[in-house]
């Protein structure tokens, strides 16, 4: 049993699989959520070979399946005409390639899944409505202050979110920057929609200024649409802020009638939108005891479909690089950590930030862009999903 008891800030999908990675190598964990109870808003999540190895590895394989839907593929088609412009075929041939599959679920259920394997860890203590609010750190350790108490631990690891305070602690306040694109999100029930556009793919529909993205969640039984506006005037950063449905209808009038029929058949009162801010990536991820993880460090705006398998693999490598530290060099396997990280990381960042101009191309660069998509597509998510974090941090 290792002498570890490390210190997590944060209780969302990065924080629960970093603390059952490190569990997993006989670490004991405790995780500060500052909500009442451990939850996730949103709505659908894609989940890519090279974070379902991380939690196929982690034992959840049985649990994930209860939830998920495998799609047959991916596709790409154009806004008005629904022209396909490329397809990257999944199920099956994922599993070929990979060895691990494709998911799309519901938040909320991967949540389940991950907080069910955390409170039946002995390893693993949880806590809500505690907000780690300072620390102190100190030769042999880490003191965390929560306000309402203090905890000592050998390291702490902040997985608090794209408004971190443990980021503010180590680095100071950045001002983001708004990136001109409003996201909506909406849930679609299946029933709602005619057999025909049961459709078993995650399809994006490129479009001047916009795009559209749908899949289904909960083993069909709904559609998760999250759709990107280029507009200016409105900038809150809130994944629950309520937006007009008649707004969203306005944004996506003459598009191909698949995307119109989807908008018409969500509940109007639970239709949210978010403005998408963009942060560099960040110098230095920690110090000493201290250090950084999932959108805490390196936010990644949703255009690559990579930001919660970033959060997935840091945990993975996180707890690699911390096995194998004694008390005394525990800053040394957190500098090793970001080393490894960082430059993965800062790459899906920049790709995920140009395809924010890609998807939105009009005119003769649009039609340029078409005809290049199928190969460049491929190549670009073979290089993410065949990533291997753990062989990444042990060198095998």
């Amino acid at each position: 049993m290792s002498e570890h008891n490390i210190l997590i800030a944060g209780g969302g999908v990065g924080g629960l699989t970093t603390a059952l990675s490190l569990a997993a190598r006989g670490m004991h964990v405790q995780v500060f959520e500052q909500a009442a109870a451990f939850a996730e808003v949103g709505a659908g999540i894609q989940l890519s070979p090279n974070c379902t190895r991380v939690l196929h590895q982690l034992g959840l394989r049985e649990a994930l399946e209860a939830y998920a839907y495998l799609p047959e593929a991916t596709e790409i088609r154009v806004w008005n005409s629904g022209k396909r412009l490329a397809r990257t075929i999944l199920g099956q041939r994922a599993l070929a390639r990979y060895h691990y599959p494709y998911y799309h679920m519901h938040r909320a259920d991967l949540m389940t899944v991950l907080i069910e394997a955390a409170q039946d860890n002995p390893l693993i203590r949880l806590h809500t409505g505690a907000t780690v609010e300072g620390f102190i750190d100190h030769d042999s350790g880490v003191r965390v202050s929560t306000g309402e108490q203090t905890v000592d631990g050998t390291a702490l690891i902040g997985a608090d979110g794209i408004h971190s305070t443990v980021r503010k602690l180590l680095a100071g306040d950045d001002s983001p920057r708004f990136t001109g694109n409003v996201a909506w999100r909406l849930l679609v029930p299946t029933h709602a929609l005619s057999p025909d556009m049961s459709v078993p793919n995650a399809t994006v529909w490129w479009g001047p200024g916009k795009h559209f993205v749908h899949y289904n969640v909960r083993q069909g039984e709904w559609v998760n649409c999250v759709c990107v506006v280029e507009k200016s005037g409105w900038e809150v950063e809130s994944w629950t802020e309520p937006g007009e449905h008649a707004e969203l209808r306005a944004d996506f009038a003459g598009w191909h009638p698949i995307v119109r029929a989807l908008i018409e058949a969500a509940d109007p009162t639970t239709c949210y939108k978010w403005a998408l801010f963009d942060r560099p990536p960040l110098a230095r991820w920690g110090l000493g005891r201290a250090a950084l993880l999932g959108d805490a460090c390196h936010p990644t705006l949703p255009f690559l479909a990579q930001g919660a398998a970033m959060a997935i693999e840091d945990g993975a490598v996180l707890a690699a690089c911390l096995e194998r530290a004694d008390t005394n060099s525990i800053p040394a396997a957190l500098r090793r950590y970001a080393e490894l990280r960082a430059p993965r990381a800062a790459r899906i960042q920049s790709r995920s930030r140009r395809n924010a101009r890609v998807f939105h191309l009009t005119g003769i660069s649009a039609w340029a862009r078409n005809l290049v998509t199928p190969v460049l597509a491929e190549r670009t998510l073979h290089e993410v999903y065949r990533y291997d974090a753990t062989a990444a941090a042990t060198g095998s």
